[in-house]
């Protein structure tokens, strides 16, 4: 007998949902039937995703969101809750990347990663969770879901991206904190690690004679696509998930191993 997800009734929002795999998981979770809540400081980009989900048949809403701003988060929290309904699921997904040698990071290269990638992070989830909090939802079946998306770079140091690596690292610390943390108030925190995915931000590299290289070097030879996560994301939203908290869970095509 065949099983699938089915998200309806929940209300799921998604940070860095302007493009990429932000975009591919927005989508994603109204394809299960979930309301989504499309948050980013690129605005526009998120009108036009809206339409597409809604053409489709789903339910979204736009909210603008800079995670570097710890004010914009509780506004852009607020907001979402009047506009869809207390939030059940948070895809924690906003990231930034510099490529250097850890001896040319400056002060302000690294507030520029550390303060989207891990400060803002933490904040966007704190927010989301004293809510969660409040309304209870504690005992043997956990009711909410954070997802925050790391990467393999977190688990393994890679060259010239040292200090993206750092960042994500301490997601995948600060992903066990909140599971042992939250735990009793019903929220389970889990974390996902994608490999090379190929989106509209990196997909030139792939075809330079560098970008070929890597390739290369990949166990098998691949890039992955936004939708190879679409079966992870979804089993981590889920109710079927409760009994996964604290999870960190790679989706490299087996990069980590070699």
């Amino acid at each position: 007998m065949g099983r699938s997800i089915n998200l309806e009734g929940k209300v799921a929002l998604i940070t860095g949902a302007s493009s990429g795999l932000g975009k591919r998981f927005a989508q994603v979770l109204s394809q299960a039937g979930a309301k989504v809540v499309l948050a980013s400081r690129r605005t526009e980009r998120l009108k036009e995703l809206r339409a597409e989900i809604e053409a489709s048949g789903g339910a979204a809403h736009v909210v603008s969101l800079d995670v570097t701003d710890y004010q914009s988060i509780k506004s852009a929290v607020a907001h979402a809750e009047t506009e869809a309904g207390t939030i059940d699921i948070l895809i924690n997904n906003s990231g930034v990347s510099t490529t250097q040698k850890l001896s040319d990071v400056t002060p302000a290269d690294f507030e520029y990663v550390f303060d989207t990638n891990t400060r803002g992070a933490f904040f966007v989830a704190q927010e989301v969770a004293k809510r969660m909090m409040m309304r209870g939802g504690g005992g043997q079946k956990p009711a909410y879901r954070i997802i925050n998306i790391a990467s393999v770079a977190g688990l393994r140091v890679l060259p010239q991206i040292g200090l993206y690596s750092m960042s994500k690292a301490a997601v995948v610390h600060m992903t066990k904190s909140m599971a042992l943390e939250w735990g009793r108030h019903g929220i389970n925190v889990n974390a996902i690690c994608p490999g090379y995915i190929d989106t509209e931000i990196n997909h030139h590299h792939w075809s330079t004679e560098q970008g070929q290289k890597l390739v290369s070097m990949l166990p098998r030879h691949r890039v992955g696509k936004p939708e190879d996560l679409d079966g992870l994301l979804l089993l981590l939203a889920a109710d079927e998930s409760q009994f996964i908290n604290g999870s960190i869970i790679t989706a490299d095509d087996g990069f980590g191993l070699a």
